[in-house]
């Protein structure tokens, strides 16, 4: 009784424990778990290294400072063109709204030619659009200067969390395959069974990273496409942009070839400007949802559906971190009923007579 009430006390410590802990990590699980991702994708470059560095803090060091290398050298680089390009855009909308005494009547008259096209088919003369255009225009306005702020507002966040994410993943370097023992003792496991867990997790964050790579892969080709066909400037660099921002979740692509067809409104090929908004939301924007699922659960062994829902989900929960969150939880959720199954068949098996037992019954 004493080592059952033992047992039962020790339960309720490690709950209460383990919710604190997660209160305490709750603002960096998403930095955390972004380290985990890249401590699996890259534990091959940190394998070979520490297999020619002896020193473990050494290795975990070159294989962290490497990391930020790879992703950091490409990051500025990127963000330092993109600032160039936004500015010869920004410089050259100055200079042509300057002409029509500034941005609002300037929209409004590239408007008109539109207008004027739909009015042969529609009749519009009992609506009064220009104060509706200058509505929504103010409130664009309005909405990328919220958006600006915004993001001058979670610069600090940012560095703080990709803090947290490459010190995490210094420890996870050094120290991954003590952790990983150190948990698979501590599941309440078979060491088989702890092992199967562990490698469906891996597996399945190795899928999502190979689908979001080739869903950035063809996404950023078909809007650098289409941006070389309009005659807009730099498609191979945005092309990279959009491949980048199929990450965010929900808006993903449609900030570079919404942006894009705005440049397009702008320069008063409108044409060319709704084209390209087609193309973007009936090709471009439904290859995520057809190549992550088919990559994921080709790698991952999940179903369709189930991916479907769990990127879905994921992202809505957590964000973009979500993208690699959902399908791990799909996968510990099939990891753990399959176990289930093989437990409940294991006893319907001892509990089955044999039979030679049944024979000596009668």
């Amino acid at each position: 009784m004493r080592d059952h009430a033992s047992t039962w006390f020790l339960i309720v410590v490690a709950a209460v424990a383990l919710y604190l802990c997660y209160i305490i990590a709750k603002p960096f699980l998403n930095p955390i778990f972004g380290a985990l991702v890249l401590a699996i994708v890259f534990y091959p470059l940190n394998a070979r290294i520490a297999s020619r560095v002896r020193r473990p803090s050494i290795a975990a060091s070159i294989s962290t400072v490497l990391v930020i290398v790879v992703i950091a050298i490409p990051a500025v680089f990127l963000g330092i063109t993109v600032t160039r390009e936004l500015r010869q855009q920004y410089d050259w909308l100055r200079h042509e709204t300057a002409a029509q005494g500034g941005l609002n009547p300037y929209l409004v008259h590239l408007l008109e030619a539109p207008l004027r096209f739909i009015g042969l088919y529609i009749d519009l003369s009992r609506f009064d659009l220009r104060p509706t255009l200058l509505e929504w225009v103010e409130r664009a306005s309005g909405y990328l200067v919220a958006i600006g702020a915004n993001a001058v507002t979670n610069v600090f966040s940012f560095f703080l969390s990709a803090a947290v994410a490459f010190f995490t993943l210094f420890f996870l370097f050094r120290d991954g395959r003590r952790i990983q023992q150190r948990t698979a003792a501590i599941l309440p496991l078979g060491h088989e069974q702890a092992r199967k867990l562990i490698a469906s997790v891996q597996q399945t964050i190795l899928a999502s990273v190979h689908g979001g790579i080739a869903v950035g892969l063809a996404q950023g080709s078909l809007t650098g496409l289409a941006f070389w066909v309009l005659g807009l400037s730099s498609p191979v660099l945005w092309g990279v942009v959009a491949g980048m921002a199929s990450l965010i979740p929900l808006v993903g692509t449609g900030i570079v070839w919404v942006a894009g067809a705005l440049v397009l409104l702008l320069q008063g090929h409108w044409v060319k400007a709704i084209l390209l908004v087609a193309w973007g939301s009936a090709v471009v924007a439904q290859v995520d949802v057809l190549i992550r699922p088919y990559v994921v659960s080709g790698r991952a062994r999940i179903h369709n559906l189930l991916i479907f829902f769990a990127l879905l989900g994921g992202m809505r929960a957590f964000g973009i971190m979500g993208i690699f969150i959902g399908p791990v939880v799909i996968s510990i959720t099939m990891v753990a009923l399959d176990m289930l199954a093989d437990i409940n068949l294991l006893s319907q098996q001892m509990n089955q007579p044999r039979e030679g037992e049944i024979r000596d019954a009668k």
